[in-house]
């Protein structure tokens, strides 16, 4: 018993060490967005007066880039096209996911295989691959690599969503609502939702997490963002040919910044489900 409770205070310190990193990055992203950095620093993308592959010193504290950019900067503005991206693509998947599962769990039928046929072979294919094939055939954009990833995360709300309809329209008052002549998207939206959804948390943030690290692969495999955009992923491969000559700093940063944000993600997740498994419990 004492284990368990020392196992629990620990995941529950780790998920407010994760919401404070996580309220940091979109403190980071607000202003970033807010305030024009470049400007600022004297640090814009079309000025190249600054030396390239500068060490880390007092006027860069994470040094430059090969095209004299200030890292650190860059890094920081990359903050806010990962949130913005992640966001978009964590939106779409729960709309797209949601009412499609709810739909397809109360009405079941031909609809109901169709689709699920469809989700689970879009379920069946490799993260990445899947991730890569669209935003090869989309191009490159923040929408679209927004709406790579929601293909990607659409078959999972679904599914749970689905498998959540299924068991809860044969509890008792689901049968009594029906019969009391009530429609059937008053029952689904009022009686069904609002006792389905405790799960959606925890999806959501494990998956927001795991949407950076996908984020990131497309940016380094060049088919996330626009060149001109500052991204972690194609920061980290642009700084893969000065990693030979010992130019650490333009890998270092970014792919730190990118391991912070998934741990404070993950972090919230854990804590989140246990909460959700203590809810359940009691």
């Amino acid at each position: 018993m004492f284990k368990l409770n020392q196992s629990a205070d620990i995941t529950k310190k780790l998920k407010y060490i994760g919401f404070a990193i996580f309220l940091t990055y979109i403190l980071i992203a607000v202003l970033m967005w807010i305030l024009d950095f470049d400007s600022i620093f004297n640090l814009s993308e079309t000025d190249f007066s600054n030396e390239i592959y500068a060490k880390p010193s007092l006027n860069h504290l994470c040094g430059t880039d090969r095209l004299g950019r200030d890292v650190c900067i860059r890094t920081l503005q990359g903050t806010t096209i990962a949130l913005e991206v992640v966001f978009l693509a964590i939106s779409f998947a729960l709309v797209v996911g949601l009412p499609l599962g709810l739909i397809s769990g109360y009405f079941g039928g031909f609809f109901d295989k169709g689709i699920s046929l469809l989700m689970d072979t879009i379920f069946s294919i490799p993260v990445i691959l899947l991730s890569v094939v669209v935003a090869f055939v989309l191009g490159k954009g923040i929408i679209n690599a927004a709406f790579s990833l929601c293909v990607v995360y659409s078959p999972q709300y679904f599914r749970i969503i689905r498998n959540q309809t299924l068991l809860t329209k044969s509890e008792t008052y689901i049968e009594a609502a029906n019969t009391s002549g009530i429609g059937n998207l008053r029952v689904i939206f009022r009686y069904i939702f609002p006792n389905i959804i405790s799960p959606l948390p925890v999806l959501l943030t494990l998956n927001a997490a795991d949407a950076v690290l996908v984020l990131g692969s497309l940016g380094f495999l060049g088919l996330g963002v626009p060149a001109d955009v500052p991204e972690w992923g194609s920061d980290l491969n642009l700084a893969l040919e000065a990693l030979p000559i010992g130019i650490w700093w333009t890998a270092l940063f970014p792919g730190l910044a990118m391991f912070f944000l998934v741990l404070a993600l993950s972090f919230i997740g854990e804590g989140l489900e246990n909460n959700l498994e203590k809810f359940s419990k009691s």
